[in-house]
């Protein structure tokens, strides 16, 4: 990215039109586009200044305040989604967070998901799923395209396609830390 024009020639450029001339004349006089007068001449008047934006640097990961909380989660239920991490996040501390950013912050912070052979297997029309002696069903994370590959999987299913029973009873993913299992 190219260096923002110095502040002399920017405050030349302001006083230039402030004394009555032209944007394109200013833009012609100091050999710069009109686009860049007309925009710092519009910086100038909404901002009051007309020192460049800050460019480049790291932008701070607004997820990192909230890491105690997002781990626990993992550590509690290593089989959770990340748009159910999403929510919760959002209904405990009022953060929206994309699941996709949810994921890639784990993948920062050393947490990698496991992929078992089953990710994909169907129990009860629920992609991913797998029946709890509760009743419930726990879902597999979204960290693949796991509802297309179980919805290709159902409509096959009921087409007569192949059938994935004899492996319904593997054991799903779940979210690691480094080489040590965070599942029970």
């Amino acid at each position: 990215m190219p260096k923002p024009y110095s502040l002399d020639l920017r405050e030349r450029v302001v006083r230039f039109v402030e004394d009555g001339h032209s944007r394109h004349a200013a833009a012609a006089h100091f050999k710069v586009s009109v686009s860049f007068v007309v925009n710092l001449m519009k910086a100038v008047r909404m901002r009051g200044s007309f020192e460049p934006k800050p460019s480049g640097g790291r932008r701070h990961a607004k997820l990192e305040p909230h890491r105690s909380f997002l781990l626990a989660q993992i550590i509690e239920k290593a089989d959770i989604t990340m748009p159910e991490l999403a929510a919760e996040l959002a209904a405990a501390t009022g953060e929206k967070a994309d699941p996709a950013s949810l994921s890639c912050w784990l993948i920062r912070a050393g947490y990698r998901f496991k992929k078992t052979r089953a990710r994909s297997i169907l129990v009860d029309g629920e992609p991913g799923g797998k029946k709890q002696p509760d009743g419930q069903t726990s879902r597999q994370p979204c960290f693949s395209r796991r509802e297309e590959t179980a919805e290709k999987a159902r409509s096959r299913r009921q087409r007569g396609g192949r059938s994935r029973s004899p492996s319904r009873n593997l054991p799903l993913g779940g979210w690691l830390d480094g080489h040590k299992s965070q599942t029970a």
